[in-house]
């Protein structure tokens, strides 16, 4: 049931955020799947890892790659897909913790969850990078067997 739960909440955020960044009609679904699945491996990662980091640059890797293909597949910007698919993986609740405890004048708290938010975000970027390089990759690959 939490996974149920987990699914459609994910789904309904990144569709939402959709909404908000004006993407067209006819790719919110695509674009709440795209978040649904990113956060569904970050979810289910993180759970049998306990590791955060692990878990969002996995996800961040599925929703680049995914993105790509989508694009490819229905000629929009990856961006449509890309932005929207990750926002689940934001790490703003843990950002406005460092926040709060910088405000509260907890400051060897507010350094760690820091810390965290920026290893997180760092791992988000990493993650569509790489999936960038994955991309690169397969197309010099394909491109050679064609002229082979």
């Amino acid at each position: 049931m939490v996974i149920f739960s987990q699914a459609i909440t994910s789904f309904l955020a990144t569709a939402a955020f959709g909404i908000l960044f004006n993407a067209p009609k006819e790719s919110l679904i695509k674009c709440g799947l795209i978040g649904m699945g990113g956060w569904l491996i970050y979810f289910l990662l993180e759970d049998y890892s306990d590791n955060a980091i692990l878990a969002t640059v996995t996800a961040a890797i599925f929703i680049a790659l995914l993105s790509q293909e989508m694009a490819k597949i229905y000629k929009m910007p990856i961006i449509i897909f890309s932005v929207a698919g990750i926002i689940p993986l934001v790490p703003g609740g843990l950002a406005y913790d460092a926040m709060r405890n910088i405000v509260e004048n907890d400051y060897n708290a507010a350094i760690a969850l820091a810390a965290e938010v920026l290893m997180l975000a760092g791992s988000i970027a990493f993650g569509l990078v790489f999936s960038e390089v994955i991309n690169q990759i397969v197309k010099k690959i394909k491109h050679s067997k064609m002229n082979a």
